[in-house]
C-alpha cells in the first residue's frame, strides 16, 4: 500500500511554514498519543505516522528532497524497516508537547530512553544582599564588609545528612541509579526516583543537627571589593560566595546590589560630575581666580572678566570613572553669581555711581515701563 503524502498526514499545504507545521503536529500528537488511547494500536500507528511526517517536513534538507523526489527520495533516511522512534531528532523543537503529555504521569519530559543516570550533588543556591556607599566611594572604588546568612556544610555530619556512626544506604527502589524507567506507549522514559529524590541513596538515621539536610544556616562576614565607577543600581557578583551545595558540589554566587547616597554638593550624570560654584559679584565683573572643590582635591580656576550667571566651566578628567572602559569623565561647574545683600550706605552710593557711569538708569515712572512691556507683547 502506498504511503500517504506527508502534507496530507499533517493536514497542511505544501507552502506551509515552519510554525504552521509545528502547530499541526502539536495538535495531532496530543490527539493520538498512546497514553490517551491505552491498547489502541490504531492510535499508536497514527501517532507514529504524524511523527514521521514531522521529522521530514521540519527538516529543511529532508523536506527539499521529499518535495523533489517524494517517498522514493527518502529511502535510507530511516532505520531498516522504515521509521522508528529512534529516527526522530526534533525533541528540542517540541519538548513543550511532551511536557504536556507526560506532566500527568510525573515524568521528566526531556529525558527519553532512560539515558539520564543518577543526579549528582546539587549546586548551592545564589543569595543577594545590598550595600550603601557614598559618591566618592562609587567613583574611586572601595572595600566593604557585608553580613549575610547562608547555608554551610553541617559540621556534625560533614554534609552526609546521616547521624554520626551511620551512613547512607542504597535506595532499594532505583537500586542506586537515582532514576526509574517507566513505559509510556512505545516510549521508555526515565524520571528521578521519588524514594530518594534522584540521589540513589537514602538516609534512615538523619543527622539531628541539620535535620538530615546536610546544611545549616550561619551568619558570615564577607569582604567585598567594589570597583571604581559603579553607579546607583549596579549589581556585583561574587562567585562561590553563596549558599553551600550538597557535599561535593559548588557553592552558589553572592549578588550585591549597590546603593549610592546623594552628595550635598555633587551630582553624577553618566560619567560627568555636576556642581554649582558661587562667584562673587565683583569677581564675575572684574575676573579673578577661585578655588573649586573636586571629589579628590581642590583646583584653581580662572574666572574671566564679565562672566555671566550660568556660565559653565569644565574640569577635564575630574569626573567619574567608567566601569567598563576605565576612562574618566569631567567635572562640570555652573557659575552662580552671588548678589550681595544688606549693603551699607557707602556701598550703595558706589554702586549708584557705577550705574550712572554705565548709563544704567531705571525708568522714572513705573507706569511708563509697564506700558512699554504691554506694547512689546501686543
Amino acid at each position: 500500500m502506498s504511503k500517504q503524502d506527508y502534507y496530507d498526514v499533517l493536514g497542511v499545504s505544501r507552502s506551509a511554514g515552519e510554525e504552521e507545521i509545528k502547530r499541526a503536529y502539536r495538535k495531532l500528537a496530543m490527539e493520538f498519543h498512546p497514553d490517551k488511547h491505552h491498547g489502541d494500536k490504531k492510535a499508536e500507528e497514527k501517532f507514529k505516522e504524524v511523527s514521521e511526517a514531522y521529522e521530514i517536513l521540519s527538516d529543511a534538507n529532508k523536506r527539499a528532497t521529499y518535495d523533489k523526489y517524494g517517498h522514493e527520495g527518502l529511502k535510507g533516511a530511516f532505520s531498516r524497516g522504515g521509521f522508528q522512534w529512534q529516527d526522530f531528532s526534533h525533541f528540542e523543537d517540541i519538548s513543550d508537547i511532551f511536557q504536556d503529555v507526560f506532566s500527568g504521569f510525573g515524568f521528566d519530559s526531556d529525558v527519553f530512553g532512560g539515558s539520564r543516570r543518577r543526579s549528582g550533588p546539587k549546586r548551592g543556591s545564589d543569595i543577594r544582599t545590598e550595600v550603601e556607599i557614598d559618591l566618592k566611594e562609587a567613583v574611586f572604588g572601595c572595600e566593604k564588609t557585608v553580613n549575610v546568612n547562608r547555608h554551610e556544610i553541617c559540621g556534625v555530619c560533614k554534609g552526609t545528612r546521616a547521624k554520626p556512626g551511620t551512613k547512607e544506604e542504597q535506595c532499594k527502589t532505583c537500586h542506586g541509579k537515582g532514576q526509574v524507567i517507566s513505559s509510556a506507549g512505545f516510549f521508555s522514559i526515565s524520571r528521578p526516583c521519588s524514594a530518594c529524590g534522584g540521589r540513589g541513596v537514602v538516609v534512615k538515621n538523619p543527622c539531628t543537627n541539620c535535620r538530615g539536610t546536610g546544611l545549616v544556616n550561619e551568619a558570615k562576614k564577607i569582604k567585598l571589593k567594589i570597583p571604581r565607577g559603579v553607579e546607583e543600581g549596579s549589581r556585583l557578583r561574587m562567585s562561590n560566595e553563596g549558599n553551600a551545595g550538597e557535599a561535593g558540589a559548588y557553592r552558589g554566587d553572592l549578588y550585591v546590589d549597590i546603593s549610592v547616597r546623594e552628595h550635598e554638593f555633587f551630582e553624577r550624570h553618566n560619567d560627568d560630575i555636576f556642581c554649582e560654584i558661587p562667584v562673587s559679584f565683583t569677581t564675575a565683573v572684574l575676573g579673578g581666580e577661585i578655588e573649586v572643590p573636586t571629589l579628590e582635591d581642590k583646583v584653581k580656576v580662572r574666572i574671566h572678566e564679565g562672566t555671566q550667571c550660568n556660565a559653565v566651566v569644565r574640569l577635564k578628567g575630574k569626573g567619574a570613572y567608567n566601569l567598563n572602559s576605565g576612562t574618566r569623565g569631567d567635572q562640570v561647574c555652573r557659575i552662580v553669581i552671588h548678589v550681595p545683600k544688606n549693603l551699607n550706605g557707602a556701598e550703595k552710593n558706589k554702586l549708584k555711581e557705577l550705574a550712572e557711569l554705565r548709563g544704567e538708569t531705571q525708568p522714572s515712572k513705573p507706569e511708563k515701563f509697564l506700558g512699554k512691556l504691554k506694547d512689546l507683547f501686543t
